[in-house]
C-alpha cells in the first residue's frame, strides 16, 4: 500500500468514526484499528489526533481552494463571476463537511473546537485568492476600494460565520437578511453596480 493511500485511509477512518462518536472520545488506537493498520503507522504520518483532524478539514476543502487559486489567474472572467464560483464551491463543501463531521452527540465545547478549525482554515486559505481577484477588479475599475485584503477578510468572516451558523445561530431568514445587508454595504462602499454581488446569497 502506497504512503498516500495509507494517509487517505487514516483520514477516512477518522471521518467514519466521527459519524457516531465525539472527537474527544476517539483515540489514535481506534483510528488505527478502523484504518486497518498499527498505531505506530499513524504516528509516522501524523504527530497527534488533532493533526489528523486538521488534515481532514484541509482535504474537504481542497477542491474549492484549488478552484479559488485557478480563478484568481483567469483575468478574462469578471471578478464577480469568479467570486460567485468560489462561493458556490465553498457553500457546497461547507454543508457536506459539517453534515459528515459533526459528531453525534456533541457538547458545546467540542462543537466550538470543530467549527473554529473549519472557519480558521477556510478564511486563511481563501483570503489570498479572493484578495487577488478583488485587486484585479480594482485595477480594472470594476471595484472602487483601496484595501483588497481587508475587503476579502470582511467578506470571508461574515460568509463563514453564516455558513457555519453556530457562533451566532440564526434562522434562514436572519441569515438572508444579514447577507443582504452585507451586499448593500459592499455595493455602496465599492461603487459596485446594484445586483453584481448577488452571489453572496448563494
Amino acid at each position: 500500500m502506497s504512503n498516500q493511500l495509507k494517509y487517505e485511509k487514516i483520514l477516512d477512518a477518522l471521518q467514519e468514526l466521527l459519524v457516531n462518536k465525539k472527537l474527544q472520545t476517539i483515540s489514535v488506537s481506534e483510528i488505527a484499528q478502523t484504518a486497518g493498520m498499527g498505531k505506530g503507522s499513524i504516528y509516522y504520518y501524523f504527530p497527534s489526533k488533532d493533526a489528523i483532524f486538521e488534515a481532514l478539514i484541509q482535504r474537504n476543502y481542497q477542491k474549492p481552494l484549488e478552484t479559488a487559486k485557478n480563478l484568481a489567474a483567469q483575468t478574462d472572467i469578471s471578478p464577480f463571476t469568479r467570486m460567485a464560483m468560489i462561493f458556490q464551491a465553498c457553500t457546497f463543501s461547507s454543508s457536506e463537511f459539517l453534515r459528515r463531521s459533526d459528531p453525534v452527540p456533541a457538547d458545546a465545547q467540542e462543537k466550538s473546537f470543530i467549527h473554529h478549525k473549519y472557519m480558521n482554515h477556510l478564511i486563511s486559505e481563501l483570503k489570498p485568492a479572493l484578495t487577488e481577484i478583488i485587486r484585479q477588479g480594482i485595477e480594472n475599475h470594476d471595484i472602487l476600494f483601496d484595501h483588497p485584503a481587508a475587503l476579502a477578510e470582511i467578506v470571508l468572516i461574515v460568509l463563514t460565520v453564516k455558513l457555519d451558523n453556530t457562533l451566532v445561530p440564526s434562522t434562514p431568514e436572519e441569515i438572508e437578511e444579514t447577507l443582504r445587508g452585507l451586499i448593500s454595504l459592499l455595493e455602496k462602499g465599492t461603487g459596485t453596480p446594484s445586483g453584481a454581488l448577488n452571489y453572496l446569497t448563494i
